[in-house]
């Protein structure tokens, strides 16, 4: 009867024999890392990392991402993508670019599953809906799985917009981020002041954001205004119209809608974050996803929105979604990750779907 529940921690590379060994490059502008285990069984784990604002660089020295897994017996194999921010056209590249590679080198995989937490969540959703005969099946973890245009103009603009009214010149326009703007935790900080400093209506944030703290709501405004100044850099404008838009649950609805800034979204922007990514719900793969029932970044019924629209296509059996009770962005512990993993290759190799709902 064949193992699929494995403790996959760095001592099992002691126990299971010699430690991986680690290959790190650049391919077409993108840094990568290889784990490959002296005992391989066969499957290749391709993990996509989440946003980051640089490329992501590999040493080697220590590891990264899911590169544990090889010491358990599996390849694991991630890029850094050739560029940060929103990188979902360069990832999808670049992961195929490291795909290819590993495969001239090491020799074609039993098993191909695709994983990644956050962006690398749709990351997992993107490629195994275009590149499904390539997978087996795909992990995605804490992944805003939705359209790029609806879950980045609901949860990120609306959100930045509404504090604009709040708040105004607290922080850049939403529709035009300067391109110097920067993260930092003084600016979290700056901003965290300014909600302290008028409780109603930083409650009133809150509460449509589905946000518990000042503290957390403002590090997401400070983050969310960074990704839109990232994106409409990558799209050559603002891809979002929230002409049509009623904003509701804000203490005073009223007040809001007749005060909001209002903006049409640039054509070719919008087009843009459409290509980059919007899901069709057709899978011929299985899809796990894993999410923590509290998020500030990407709230836990963002991905509610893929398993309609899987359920639209006919493809509803072939995507679970499952919950772990927990706090904040990615905090899905190690042993539910590998669990979760144990369970989609039992799905992909026997047809044993998973049950939705909670992780233990």
């Amino acid at each position: 009867m064949k193992r699929y529940g494995i403790l996959f921690t760095l001592l099992a590379a002691a126990v299971l024999g010699a430690a991986p060994a680690v290959e790190t490059g650049e391919l077409n502008g993108a840094a990568f890392r290889i784990d490959m285990p002296e005992n391989w069984n066969g499957v290749l784990i391709v993990y996509c990392h989440g946003y980051n604002v640089k490329p992501v660089s590999y040493t080697g020295q220590k590891p990264e991402g899911l590169s544990v897994l090889a010491g358990a017996g599996f390849a694991v194999a991630q890029s850094g993508y050739s560029a940060g921010g929103w990188a979902i056209e360069e990832a999808l590249v670049d992961t195929e670019a490291l795909r290819r590679h590993f495969i001239r080198k090491h020799g074609q995989p039993k098993r191909t599953y695709v994983t990644g937490h956050s962006m690398g969540g749709f990351l997992t959703m993107t490629i195994l809906e275009t590149q499904p005969n390539r997978y087996d099946g795909g992990l995605a973890l804490c992944g805003p799985l939705a359209p790029a245009n609806h879950f980045l103009l609901r949860n990120v603009f609306d959100l930045l917009v509404v504090f604009e009214y709040f708040f105004p010149g607290a922080l850049p326009p939403p529709a035009k981020v300067p391109s110097d703007y920067t993260r930092t935790r003084e600016r979290d900080a700056e901003i965290e002041k300014v909600l302290d400093g008028n409780p109603e209506r930083a409650g009133a944030l809150r509460r449509l954001a589905g946000i518990r703290t000042n503290k957390e709501l403002a590090a997401t405004l400070v983050f969310f205004t960074y990704i839109l100044k990232d994106i409409q850099q990558r799209a050559g404008g603002n891809p979002f119209d929230n002409r049509n838009t009623i904003y509701g649950g804000t203490g005073d609805d009223n007040a809001v809608n007749d005060g909001v800034s209002r903006h049409a979204a640039d054509p070719r922007a919008a087009e843009y974050v459409r290509t980059y990514y919007t899901p069709t719900g057709r899978l011929t793969r299985p899809l796990l996803h894993v999410h923590t029932t509290y998020d500030a970044l990407v709230p836990s019924a963002t991905p509610n929105y893929y398993a309609e629209l899987a359920g639209k296509t006919g493809s509803g059996e072939l995507f679970v979604q499952q919950y772990v009770k927990s706090d904040g962005h990615c905090a899905i512990k190690p042993e539910q990750t590998t669990g979760a993993l144990a369970d989609l290759r039992r799905w992909a190799e026997t047809g044993a779907r998973p049950a939705p709902g909670p992780r233990q």
